[in-house]
């Protein structure tokens, strides 16, 4: 069962690493006030996916964090007006 949930990560493995060994030309990346970066194209594609990850991830973060405290002051109120419920007298118990 295990070999059909590989499978598919193994094909898409294979595949991005055909696309880097076919795409190791050198590029120039160029930036403002005559600055240029040269790298092999798998390279930046790599590091402006792994920019573009973190900016994602910050980004979420926010909305985590306000979510995590929302539910924390929700469980808290929870718990203060949860009352411990007393057994029903009984004729025995009188």
């Amino acid at each position: 069962m295990r070999v059909f949930f590989l499978l598919p990560k193994a094909a898409v493995f294979l595949l991005l690493l055909g696309f880097a060994a076919k795409n190791t030309d050198n590029v120039a990346v160029r930036f403002f006030l005559d600055l240029e970066w040269q790298a092999p194209l798998v390279f930046v594609l790599l590091v402006f996916f792994g920019i573009g990850t973190a900016i994602g991830a910050m980004a979420s973060l926010a909305i985590i964090v306000r979510q995590r405290r929302g539910i924390l002051r929700l469980k808290r109120e929870l718990r203060s007006r949860a009352r411990p419920v007393a057994a029903p007298a009984t004729a025995e118990s009188v």
